[in-house]
């Protein structure tokens, strides 16, 4: 390790340490990079601006980020909610099935964690909370875990930045993650099934057979959005970015004109919010785009592969290892900040042992999403209890069996790879 590569560090882990926003955290340790090794000061501002401007794949990001908004404001997430009470409400345990129901949906319209816990998540804890049904730290607690299902199901902010690292096909990525969100929903919902009979959670009055027709083309046209979006993407008509514009303009023209959910104010608020979204978003990506900078003149990703090559692993015990360490920088660091920065180190070691970049990329955005619910960092526990007033304690309390069954279907993704390959590989890809 040179010395200019310490400095860098050493400046990265005390801004971050002590509060400063990582994407800040990384510029700034660059600077001190170039500046020990003598380098033009202009060359962090020249990686970025290269970085951002050449990746035409990264306008998905505010895209899907504007549709995901949009999807949230007026009527639309009522009429998918209530098609979600009439679809699984009647079961043992009906709202907290709802919960993760209602989480799947989501996901095909926001793929973000944190959108999907602050918005429908919300609304389901308040649900949940009415009338002493459920706990409100096992509300808070379920709706966390469903939430992270949002990045699994395309689209997924996530897997775009993964793409962007490894030079995989953001397409495949996205059909990758498919089963495995319904692989993460289904053990979510046994889980609450056990818990609602541990705790005798009472069962909701069943909606009416006779009106599930009515609530089902109420909701149909938000529930097309996700298979007018992978149609697009997987049909040939549109890339993934075209894809994305596509779909916020459906979102768009769904809320605007045919549900007349949307006022000129209402969208003028979507844009400034999803402009502070995307920006947020752009700044932590421009300052992984020049960390890596350091980190590629460095040579680390060859030095990591050396080591690895040296240790003669298979690449199970290496892909266990890795998500282990995974799991334990998320309890600490941002899932952008780890797919971004952590993850590139590895993914040379990972092409020379041969596996697979589909199936490593979509078991990171996993093993990233269960750090977002992991204490102490657990940003998305933060989320919901900022917006629900719920204390973190009873959310900590009650998530620890969720992270539990999350890791277990984490573990079955990494043995059995074909939970995430067989979609991609039915569609064609030959990887």
């Amino acid at each position: 390790m040179s010395f200019a590569f310490a400095a860098c560090l050493l400046v990265v882990l005390v801004l971050a340490g002590i509060g400063t926003p990582i994407a800040f955290s990384m510029i700034l340790g660059t600077i001190m990079y170039v500046l020990v090794k003598g380098q033009d000061l202009a060359l962090p501002a020249e990686q970025m601006i290269q970085g951002l401007y050449d990746s035409f794949i990264l306008l998905a990001v505010p895209l899907f980020i504007v549709a995901a908004n949009i999807m949230n404001a007026g009527t639309i997430s009522d009429r998918l909610l209530n098609f979600c009470v009439a679809l699984v409400g009647r079961f043992r345990g009906g709202l907290g099935h709802v919960n993760v129901v209602a989480s799947l949906i989501f996901a095909g319209m926001s793929g973000s964690a944190v959108a999907d816990a602050a918005g429908i998540g919300k609304i389901i804890i308040e649900m949940m909370r009415k009338d002493g049904r459920y706990p409100a730290g096992y509300a808070a607690a379920i709706t966390a875990a469903s939430s992270t299902i949002g990045p699994i199901i395309p689209p997924s902010i996530p897997m775009v930045m993964y793409a962007l690292i490894s030079g995989t096909s953001i397409g495949y990525l996205f059909l990758g993650g498919i089963v495995p969100g319904l692989f993460m929903g289904a053990v979510l919902m046994a889980l609450n099934y056990w818990i609602s009979i541990r705790r005798g959670f009472k069962v909701e009055e069943p909606v009416p057979l006779r009106e599930l027709p009515v609530i089902t083309t109420r909701a149909f046209p938000a529930l097309l959005m996700p298979a007018i979006l992978l149609y697009g993407i997987y049909g040939g008509v549109t890339t993934p970015t075209e894809g994305a514009a596509v779909a916020a303009a459906y979102a768009l023209i769904l809320a605007a004109v045919f549900y007349r959910a949307l006022s000129l104010k209402g969208l003028y608020s979507i844009m400034v919010q999803s402009a502070h979204s995307s920006a947020a978003v752009g700044l932590v990506i421009g300052g992984a785009l020049i960390f890596n900078y350091v980190v590629a003149s460095e040579n680390i990703p060859a030095k990591v592969e050396g080591f690895i090559s040296t240790l003669d692993v298979s690449p199970i015990v290496f892909l266990l290892v890795v998500n282990l360490l995974f799991l334990a920088l998320g309890c600490l660091l941002d899932a952008s900040t780890i797919i971004l920065v952590i993850v590139p180190l590895f993914i040379p070691a990972a092409r020379h042992l041969g596996i697979d970049l589909i199936h490593f990329g979509v078991v990171t955005v996993v093993n990233c999403m269960i750090g977002l619910i992991t204490p102490p960092y657990g940003i998305v526990l933060f989320v919901i209890n900022a917006v629900t007033g719920i204390p973190l304690r009873e959310i900590v309390r009650e998530i620890w069996l969720f992270i539990g069954v999350l890791i277990a279907a984490l573990l079955a993704m990494i043995l059995f790879p074909g939970i995430i390959l067989w979609l991609p590989r039915l569609l064609g890809y030959q990887g």
